[in-house]
């Protein structure tokens, strides 16, 4: 297979032959429900789908880091609820149909969105993407995009290889990079105050 194969893409016709599918730009989520579950992602922004591989062992640590202390983090301070990736989320405005997250954050009863059988529809207050070398452009610009134009508040970029998170927010419609935090450094948010995770144990893998 080739390294092409790997990269955050827009499929063609040929990776579903049958039955007829929607040209880009129109797909919705009913289209997206009858899309095979073979162990790709399949996203579907601005009605473009988008197909990426499976995460990387390493990319599963770092958010199993992650989840570890926000776990405890919330157990002590119940001010939310976070959801990961495989939950489908639609973005309002048609952005969305749906987007996976890594991970997405609301701020209990403040959220005004709502949650079905099959997806969860809404704004979050906070995501987070876990960087990969197919993902990275799809992730810094793509998505970031469209978080941005749905009103996602916060939004953190990770890095496994680098071992460095990007924290943004959001300002006057647009990300505004808040810092670039490593090694030796706690992580800190708007979203979710009081929750100082310490980098070295994030990227611990």
């Amino acid at each position: 297979m080739s390294a092409r194969a790997h990269l955050a893409r827009i499929p063609t016709s040929e990776d579903f032959p049958e039955p007829a599918w929607p040209p880009q730009g129109a797909w919705t989520y009913e289209d997206y429900a009858r899309l095979p579950d073979d162990g790709r992602r399949y996203e579907v922004l601005r009605g473009v789908l988008y197909v990426t591989a499976a995460p990387s062992p390493i990319h599963q640590i770092v958010l199993r880091n992650f989840v570890r202390h926000l776990v405890l983090f919330l157990d002590a301070h119940p001010v939310g609820e976070f959801f990961l990736s495989p939950t489908d989320l639609i973005l309002p405005h048609g952005l969305t149909a749906p987007v996976q997250p890594d991970l997405f954050y609301v701020r209990g009863p403040e959220w005004t969105g709502t949650i079905t059988g099959r997806f969860m529809e809404g704004v979050p207050d906070l995501v987070l993407e876990v960087l990969s070398p197919s993902t990275r452009r799809y992730d810094r610009q793509t998505k970031s995009a469209v978080y941005a134009q749905a009103g996602v508040s916060e939004y953190w970029l990770v890095d496994p290889l680098a071992r460095t998170i990007e924290v943004f927010g959001l300002r006057d419609g647009a990300y505004t990079l808040f810092g670039k935090l490593g090694r030796n450094e706690l992580l800190r948010s708007e979203m979710i105050p009081g929750f100082e995770p310490p980098l070295d144990k994030i990227f611990k893998y």
